[in-house]
């Protein structure tokens, strides 16, 4: 793991993407959110593992149903209900996840991420790059076959006490708000195992983890919860309310205490003592990432292969799909230093940054659906910097405001493997 020697970045400047970064000098604020039911509340999994109650334990996998169900954590039950499928396509995603060639959205489907993902992988270890799932490539992964697709959790009973609010669109009513958290549980949840609210849908038919016998529903479904992404209507209610957060909790379609299949994401170990930002450290619980990350000492983002490469020397050692530039702001070619980091930071609204012409400018709060996601890489070309989203649908697919874009999780993966000696450069 790379100690990180940044100093605290109280004030980052303007960019492209309009991002004017405070992360919580001392994480106070962060930290008192998280002890108060925000959404990085969290149990830890065991004293010498400060993830959520839901990190991986791949030696549980190899256990017997009898031992499993004996186990008091969640790990157990992912050998208990055994999944009725085969799913060689989100397996081997979660597989290169784990290892650093990112994905993007987990969801059992072969697209562009995964793609980019195989194709960073046959770079290191050799391989043509077809970016395909071929014999060689099969083969290369077989190191890793006993790692399944899927896994069995319960969501943690604690979430329940998450503020889940509506988020409006007016950037005025946005920057009223204490946090930009998640919208539901639901959604929450997603994030949490890289993938989307859909895809979980589709792994607990009417509620229970596939391949449970007797499926029934395990909680109420009202139609309502049928689209992808809850959208609690408008109260009256201040943002953050007790009355919004209930209406927020009741259209999702999970809930506390249920036991779910979720893609078996792992890398996901948090070292006691190794992250010193506390609400930074409850950030990584709550996306699945851990703090054992390579250091780099040079990423390259190419703008034609939308992609982001880290190497050790001239040893590719991970691989990120990203958004990156726009007609109005491209992608700015060139080799340039990373300034700092803020964690969870906040975002300054310019209009006339944007490009979108005069207009007030707003202070909005942090949170992972912040316009800029959970941390903000700050780049030596002013304006410019690399950052998460709170859409990591769109990444790869939809331009961005200049800036270099990718997932939450990836993002906060990346932020762990750099330093302010870490080359980046631009290629087109």
């Amino acid at each position: 793991m790379r100690h990180l020697v940044f100093a605290a970045v109280s004030s980052l400047a303007l960019a492209a993407c309009s991002m004017s970064g405070q992360d919580n000098d001392t994480g106070e604020e962060t930290t008192a959110s998280a002890d108060s039911g925000s959404d990085y509340g969290y149990d830890t999994y065991s004293d010498d593992n400060l993830a959520d109650s839901m990190a991986s334990d791949d030696q549980a996998m190899t256990r017997t149903s009898a031992e499993a169900d004996g186990n008091s954590s969640n790990m157990g039950s992912a050998d208990a209900i055994p999944d009725p499928e085969d799913r060689p396509i989100m397996q081997a995603q979660v597989v290169l996840d784990r290892i650093g060639f990112g994905p993007g959205v987990i969801d059992g489907k072969m697209g562009m991420s995964t793609e980019n993902a195989l194709m960073g992988f046959q770079e290191a270890n050799d391989l043509d790059t077809t970016g395909e799932l071929d014999e060689a490539t099969k083969q290369a992964l077989s190191e890793w076959e006993r790692i399944p697709a899927t896994r069995v959790v319960t969501i943690p009973e604690n979430w329940g006490e998450v503020d889940y609010v509506s988020i409006p669109e007016d950037t005025a009513a946005k920057a009223k708000m204490e946090r930009l958290g998640y919208t539901s549980l639901d959604e929450k949840l997603a994030e949490r195992f890289h993938t989307t609210i859909d895809v979980l849908k589709q792994l607990n038919p009417n509620g229970r983890p596939a391949g449970m016998e007797g499926q029934g529903t395990a909680s109420p479904t009202p139609s309502s919860t049928a689209t992808a992404t809850p959208t609690p209507t408008p109260t009256s209610s201040a943002p953050g309310s007790s009355a919004q957060t209930a209406q927020a909790a009741a259209e999702s379609f999970f809930r506390p205490g249920q036991r779910i299949r979720v893609p078996n994401i792992g890398g996901d170990r948090i070292e006691p003592g190794a992250i010193a930002d506390r609400g930074w450290q409850r950030t990584l619980a709550a996306l699945g990432v851990g703090s054992d990350q390579p250091e780099v000492d040079r990423i390259v983002v190419s703008k034609a292969g939308k992609t982001l490469k880290a190497y050790q020397g001239d040893k590719l050692v991970a691989l990120f799909t990203v958004s990156s530039g726009s007609s109005q702001f491209p992608l700015p070619i060139g080799e340039w230093d990373i300034e700092g980091e803020a964690y969870n930071p906040t975002y300054s609204y310019d209009p006339e940054v944007l490009g979108d012409g005069e207009g007030e400018t707003y202070q909005l709060p942090p949170g992972p659906n912040g316009p800029v996601g959970v941390v903000w890489i700050d780049l030596s070309k002013e304006h410019y910097g690399i950052h998460g989203t709170p859409d990591p649908e769109t990444i790869g697919r939809a331009q961005s405001s200049g800036c270099v874009r990718l997932t939450n999780w990836d993002a906060a993966r990346l932020a762990g493997m750099v330093s302010q000696s870490t080359r980046v450069i631009f290629e087109a």
